[in-house]
């Protein structure tokens, strides 16, 4: 029975890649699926345990439509980038991998391609067959970009919020960039506030505190990970700095991503 490793994450639960694991007989096979979490390379969003947990429960899902078709599959969540995830596996599963699976986003969409993942995974496979699956959107959850600090916790930007996320097929990474003149810990504690009354509503979002400047935090994002689509939250007209400096179309174009503009008409920041 020959063993296959999977390597994927957002890609995990997708149509395309069930479909090419379930084309091999379940009794000539058995898969171990590996869900690597690792940090965006820029180090100025942090995930915490939301980005794991929204991991596992891709992971599942897979699990779950493998296991009823009649295979011996089981799978982890990984702490590391998927290199490291594939050498730890080549040294630790038992029986010896014989086959390796790489499932990804279509090359423009992907941050492992633009890093070179696959040609380093082959280079540390030993040998071993390297299948790359490239997936389609079916059974991928989009992930929307939310760009917003001092009206994090608006009425007008987590209604917004709530109404995409009535489609049940996103989750929110709010990203707040920390303005120069105002203490870290203010900025932490509205993020808080917006996650926690979010989740308390089954809504999957996580975020951090990042780059003071919003089009950089936007742009580091956007290149360490897929973005679907971005929300940016501001103060009306001449209010706010950001659209001062001409935010929203800065990203619209230099992204091509859809932006959608929430404004807020009143300071909402908390006493």
């Amino acid at each position: 029975m020959a063993h296959m490793l999977v390597i994927a994450n957002e890609t995990v639960a997708s149509r395309g890649l069930l479909d090419v694991l379930r084309d091999r007989d379940p009794a000539d096979c058995r898969f171990t699926v590996i869900a690597p979490v690792n940090e965006p390379n820029q180090g100025y969003v942090v995930y915490e345990d939301t980005r794991r947990a929204s991991a596992g429960r891709r992971l599942d899902k897979t699990l779950k439509a493998l296991r009823e078709a009649g295979y011996a599959a089981q799978g982890f969540v990984v702490d590391t980038g998927p290199v490291q995830a594939v050498k730890d596996a080549l040294a630790q599963l038992e029986p010896k991998v014989d086959e390796i699976v790489v499932s990804t986003h279509p090359e423009e969409r992907s941050g492992w391609m633009r890093r070179n993942v696959l040609e380093d995974i082959e280079r540390v496979a030993s040998g071993l067959p390297v299948k790359h699956v490239v997936a389609g959107d079916e059974g991928i959850e989009k992930n929307v970009l939310v760009i917003a600090n001092q009206t994090i916790v608006a009425p007008e930007l987590l209604d917004r919020i709530r109404k995409r996320a009535e489609k049940g097929d996103a989750s929110f990474l709010i990203v707040a960039p920390q303005s120069d003149d105002e203490p870290h810990a203010d900025a932490d504690r509205r993020l808080r506030l917006a996650l926690g009354e979010l989740r308390s509503e089954g809504i999957d979002a996580h975020g951090q505190v990042v780059h003071p400047d919003p089009y950089t935090a936007a742009r580091h994002v956007v290149n360490d990970e897929r973005v679907d689509e971005i929300i940016v939250s501001t103060f009306p007209g001449e209010k706010s700095g950001w659209l001062r400096r001409d935010l929203v179309e800065r990203l619209r174009k230099d992204t091509g991503l859809p932006v959608e503009h929430v404004i807020s008409a009143n300071n909402p920041v908390p006493a």
